[in-house]
């Protein structure tokens, strides 16, 4: 009997989703899905339920059954589809400085020859870079529609910090036993990469929105999970040589920063003071 989901990781993007991931897949009492970013609210809901319900249709007896999807904090509809479609289920967010997560974003778009050349290009020439950022407007629609105890907010610096005690307050707010780490988790290995060819990358990122859209969304987890895959495409980048410059760095607190006011305001955060806004 196929289960139904009872957790959604929502986004941000570029703020320990992936890692997660592959952390939870190993917990005996929790079962994602094993394409990570189904992207069904918010990309390919005309599927309809019975699609997204047989993702999960190698769940067993778990007690968690979820998926890990980073975008659908920012789609206008995604709570209220998720909502109407699962009820009230447990949900998590990541939170990364805004500044840091769009400077990551944009390196990994460089990678596969999507942004401009230049972070401030790309900050003019592609909304997303900021309005990924505005996580009190997507955690207010979720809020809306899900009690406060049901929502995880968990912040990007504390993954980097301590994995550990990161993850032992995910598995708390599931309810689940929680897990040592294996070695080589604890450390959050969210290194900023280059692609060893732009064409080529650009190509076998193309081949898995065709193959994603073609209903491969396990073939295209699969491969992305690969370290085989990711030492052929990329090369590792020392992110502290290149830094986004002083106005970059402005120009997006200027566009978030009441975004981050009214994360402190409503959640009883310290964002602003602890990302040194």
């Amino acid at each position: 009997m196929t289960r139904t989901p009872n957790f959604l990781y929502v986004g941000p993007d570029k703020a320990g989703s992936s890692w997660l991931h592959e952390v939870l897949l190993k917990h005996p009492d929790v079962y994602l899905t094993p394409a990570k970013d189904l992207y069904f609210f918010d990309r390919y809901f005309d599927r309809g339920l019975p699609w997204y319900l047989s993702q999960f249709r190698d769940a067993g007896e778990e007690k968690v059954v979820g998926e890990v999807c980073q975008d659908y904090l920012f789609h206008p509809e995604a709570a209220k589809r998720i909502h109407a479609s699962l009820g009230q289920v447990k949900v998590m967010v990541s939170l990364r400085d805004p500044v840091e997560r769009a400077w990551s974003s944009w390196l990994y778009g460089r990678k596969h020859g999507v942004f401009a050349e230049t972070f401030g290009e790309a900050l003019a020439e592609s909304p997303e870079l900021l309005e990924h950022g505005r996580y009190a407007t997507g955690l207010g629609r979720f809020l809306d529609l899900f009690p406060r105890e049901s929502i995880h907010i968990a912040l990007f610096d504390d993954l980097v910090a301590d994995p550990q005690a990161y993850l032992d307050a995910v598995t708390d707010f599931l309810e689940v036993d929680r897990m040592p780490l294996d070695p080589e988790d604890l450390e959050a290995r969210l290194p900023a990469a280059k692609a060893r060819s732009i064409r080529i990358a650009s190509a076998v990122r193309r081949g898995a929105d065709w193959v994603r859209e073609h209903d491969g969304a396990r073939i295209v987890g699969y491969v992305k999970r690969s370290p085989l895959v990711h030492r052929v495409l990329y090369k590792e980048i020392d992110k502290q040589q290149t830094r986004p410059d002083a106005a970059d760095v402005a120009a997006v607190r200027a566009a978030l920063g009441s975004e981050v006011d009214a994360l402190d305001r409503d959640f009883g955060l310290t964002l602003r003071e602890s990302w040194g806004w």
